[in-house]
């Protein structure tokens, strides 16, 4: 009975140790990226109709006056320009 018990602790042991050692080597795989270190991959701007922030590259463009607006959606997009 009690080499049993020590069986499944040791098996329990050993999962547990080896659980944590490939999350820890996964984690450091998935962290890298093709990005170097500080550099921003997009920003986020606010939507002049709604004002949700959402990022730059999803955005809907207008170009106005000189100014480039981005919106949240077509739809805003035709908000704003029908408040003009």
């Amino acid at each position: 009975m009690i080499r049993i018990i020590v069986l499944i602790a040791v098996g329990y042991i050993g999962f547990r140790l080896l659980k944590s050692w490939i999350v820890k080597h996964i984690s450091i795989s998935q962290a890298g990226t093709n990005q170097p270190p500080g550099e921003i991959d997009d920003i986020m701007v606010q939507d002049p109709v709604c004002q949700v922030y959402f990022p730059k590259r999803s955005g809907v463009h207008l170009h106005r006056n000189g100014k480039d607006l981005y919106f949240c959606s077509p739809e805003c997009r035709q908000r704003y320009i029908s408040n003009l």
